[in-house]
C-alpha cells in the first residue's frame, strides 16, 4: 500500500506566478490507478515525487509501511534505492545502445536470462540488437517497459507512455499494460488524459486540478455517477464557434475527437463564449446504436 501526503512550490518568474501541488491520497497493493487531467496540473510531477526524482517541500511517502521520503526530517530515499519502473512520456532509451543492451543496463550484471525473458514477453527478441532509432513507436515503448520491468519493482509509473502513438497500436499496447501489470502483480500509477483510456485499463481514477486531487474512485462513479434517467443523453463539449442562422444560432462543438453543431436560442446564444466547455443534455432520445465505418 502507497500512503502519500505531498506539497511542492516552484517559484515563477512573476510575482504571484509559480506551481503549488499539494496532493494526498493512498493506493492499495496491486491496484491500477489513474492520474486525470489537463496538462500542468502535476500529476506528473506527482510521478516524480514517488520515484524520488523531485523533492517536495513537505510531506511524507510511505510504500508498504517503509518511509520513503519525510521532508520534516529531511529524510529523502535516492531513486535507485526505490522500488520503482518509470517509463517517461518520450521513453528516455539510450540511443546508443541496443535494445538488449538497454533491458541489461536495468537489471544488472548476471540477469541475461532474465533479460531474455523481458524481451520474449514484449515480443522484442527479434529486435534485440537493434537500436532506439531503428525502432517503431510502438516498439520504442515496448522497450521502455521492459527496461522499466527489467529492476523487478513493486511500483510502475508510467506517465502518458501511449499518448503518442496511433489509436489501433494504443488500443494494442493497452492490453498488453493491463496483461504485464497482471502476470508480475505491479501496483501501477498511469498518467492519463484519455478518457477511453481510463476506463479500459483503472480500478480507480483520481482527477487532478490545479495542483489537487478533485475527486476519486472508480472512472465510472467519477466521470459518469449515477445512471442516467432512459430518457436522456447527456454529453460534454467544447465551444468552437457559433454562428447566426436565420432565427436562430449554430453552435459549432468538439465531443471528444468529433465535430458536431446544435441549435441554441438568441438566449443561451448570449451567455457563451468560445472555449467554453458545455454539457448537452436531451430527452426522449432512443439512439441507434452500430459499429461506425462498417
Amino acid at each position: 500500500m502507497i500512503e502519500f501526503d505531498l506539497s511542492l512550490s516552484r517559484a515563477g518568474h512573476n510575482s504571484g506566478d509559480g506551481f503549488r501541488l499539494a496532493m494526498a491520497g493512498r493506493i492499495d497493493d496491486g491496484e491500477f490507478l489513474t492520474l486525470f487531467g489537463p496538462s500542468g496540473v502535476g500529476k506528473s510531477t506527482l510521478l516524480r515525487l514517488i520515484a524520488g526524482l523531485e523533492k517536495p517541500s513537505a510531506g511524507t511517502l510511505k510504500v508498504d509501511g517503509e518511509t520513503w521520503c519525510d521532508a520534516a526530517r529531511g529524510m529523502h530515499k535516492p531513486p535507485q534505492q526505490r522500488s520503482v519502473g518509470f517509463v517517461f512520456q518520450d521513453y528516455a532509451l539510450f540511443p546508443t545502445m541496443t535494445v538488449s543492451d538497454n533491458v541489461r543496463y536495468a537489471a544488472g550484471r548476471g540477469e541475461s536470462a532474465w533479460v531474455g525473458e523481458l524481451l520474449e514477453l514484449t515480443r522484442l527478441s527479434a529486435l534485440a540488437e537493434r537500436k532506439p532509432h531503428e525502432l517503431s513507436g510502438g516498439q520504442q515503448q515496448r522497450v521502455a517497459l521492459a527496461r522499466a520491468l527489467a529492476r523487478r519493482p513493486r511500483l510502475l509509473l508510467l506517465d502518458e507512455p501511449l499518448s503518442a502513438l496511433d489509436l489501433s497500436l494504443r488500443l494494442m499496447l493497452q492490453q498488453e499494460l493491463q496483461e504485464l501489470h497482471q502476470r508480475f502483480g505491479l501496483t501501477t500509477i498511469l498518467v492519463s488524459h484519455d478518457l477511453s483510456e481510463v476506463f479500459r485499463l483503472s480500478h480507480r481514477v483520481m482527477v487532478c486540478e490545479h495542483g489537487r486531487i478533485v475527486r476519486h474512485g472508480h472512472p465510472r462513479d467519477v466521470f459518469i455517477g449515477q445512471a442516467p434517467s432512459r430518457d436522456r443523453l447527456s454529453l460534454s463539449g467544447e465551444l468552437l464557434a457559433k454562428r447566426r442562422s436565420d432565427v436562430v444560432w449554430i453552435l459549432t462543438l468538439l465531443v471528444g475527437q468529433d465535430i458536431v453543431e446544435v441549435i441554441a436560442t438568441d438566449e443561451e446564444a448570449d451567455a457563451l463564449e468560445p472555449g467554453m466547455r458545455l454539457a448537452i443534455s436531451t430527452r426522449a432520445f432512443s439512439p441507434l446504436l452500430m459499429p461506425a465505418g462498417g
